[in-house]
């Protein structure tokens, strides 16, 4: 059997076959994508495009279309000059183009427009604007948390609003413009805590030795009537190791691992009848070398049986309602034996200032088998990680709103078919 060899024509020949009348020809290399576009100006229209000079209203949405029966649009790319990108849709006949996330006020525009005529030959057209300063002069500021710093795993991100955001398509504007990016990459989603905060967490933990970068896209976006975006100070957070304390409050044990390695086992005691400790993960808020805790500011009066006014050493901080992981020597009788605690996990001395010295904000206590109740998802610390993904992801205003353009905000947009 003889074979016939393909030169580049053959190729290119057999290759325009396949694809149809869209592609009818080659350059001189023999791949048909790589001609030189054409000029497309004739073939588009863009709805900003009045006197020269003149400022395109953010209030409006960009708008392009394709002129005549022969030419459609395969591509839109638009970006300002700070790197923002603008979502948009593509009619599925390529005859129309808009965008479908709001223009920032104030802001010099980049668009790229892609085309192809009848023939299947390309066509570009660059366009560049400006849009027109805000028409109102209220602003919504962000301020992101913790502290840039080192922190565990578990460290959720913060950001907190100075105005009520109530409505779902405003907040939705607002969650799309906060931008966490990681190193490496995770997946992670914002949740409304209430009208003023937002809380970001990843599916699961932050991998250990993780980089985190947080920024706001919101300045000059609209996002009501007469209300537009203000400014936000950058984050970046370095993850540490993965710190982990498990105690198991029915055995009176407490492990901790490091990177997923057991690292020391220490005998505890946890909260009484009546004063059990809360089940559930929760993330280390703070480290305090000596706390002075009275029972007053739990509701036990003073001079009851169960009242207490000491010093105490060592306590790491795990809600903001008082249960810490402390040094506990008046009790080390019952260490690893039984629960005689009004709510915190006790240590001995040694112990205590082994986790205290061990551990950072972010790291993870989590409290197994107590009959206390659960730990609350908020309002007492980060009780984030009790939350369900997705559960969680139901706490995102892009869940029901989904962002038409991918993770970074640009559009990628092909033609229908080749």
């Amino acid at each position: 059997m003889s074979t016939t060899p393909y030169t580049a024509g053959t190729v290119c020949v057999l290759l325009a076959a396949a694809l149809g009348a869209t592609v009818t020809a080659c350059d001189a290399d023999g791949n048909p994508l790589a001609a030189t576009p054409y000029d497309a100006t004739d073939q588009i229209s863009f709805s900003g495009s009045g006197k020269r000079g003149e400022k395109v209203d953010p209030d409006k949405p960009l708008e392009i279309t394709a002129d005549g029966s022969d030419s459609r649009i395969t591509d839109v790319t638009a970006v300002d000059s700070t790197g923002r990108y603008v979502s948009g849709e593509l009619a599925a006949d390529g005859s129309r183009w808009h965008s479908t996330s709001p223009l920032a006020a104030g802001a010099h525009y980049t668009v790229t427009v892609r085309t192809e005529d009848g023939s299947g030959r390309p066509g570009r057209k660059v366009l560049t604007f400006d849009t027109s300063a805000p028409t109102g002069l209220k602003r919504l500021n962000v301020k992101f948390g913790p502290e840039a710093g080192t922190y565990g795993v578990g460290q959720p991100i913060t950001a907190e609003l100075d105005q009520p955001i109530t409505d779902p398509a405003q907040r939705a504007v607002v969650e799309r413009a906060l931008k966490v990016d990681s190193v490496p990459a995770v997946e992670g989603s914002w949740y409304w805590v209430d009208d003023k905060k937002l809380h970001y967490r990843p599916r699961s933990y932050w991998p250990a030795n993780t980089t985190v970068e947080v920024r706001s896209n919101l300045e000059n976006i609209k996002i009501g009537d007469r209300l537009w975006g203000g400014t936000a100070k950058p984050l970046k957070l370095t993850i540490g190791d993965r710190i982990v304390a498990v105690a198991d409050v029915a055995k009176h044990r407490m492990t901790v691992y490091k990177n997923d390695e057991k690292i020391k086992e220490i005998p505890i005691t946890a909260g009484k009848a009546g004063f059990e400790t809360r089940n559930g993960v929760k993330v280390v808020l703070a480290k305090e070398y000596r706390v002075q805790m009275r029972s007053t500011t739990v509701g036990i009066p003073a001079g009851s049986p169960d009242s207490y006014d000491l010093p105490v050493y060592y306590a790491v901080r795990v809600t903001w309602s008082g249960e810490y992981v402390h040094a506990a020597p008046w009790s080390v009788g019952s260490h690893g034996v039984s629960n005689v605690s009004h709510g915190c996990v006790g240590m001995s001395n040694t112990n205590a200032a082994w986790f205290f010295e061990t551990v950072k904000e972010g790291d993870l206590v989590e409290v197994v088998n107590s009959t206390g109740k659960p730990m609350e998802h908020f309002d007492n610390g980060f009780g984030d990680w009790n939350i369900p993904w997705q559960e969680w992801l139901q706490g995102s205003a892009l869940t029901a709103a989904k962002d038409p353009g991918t993770d970074d905000g640009r559009p990628r947009l092909s033609p229908q078919s080749l």
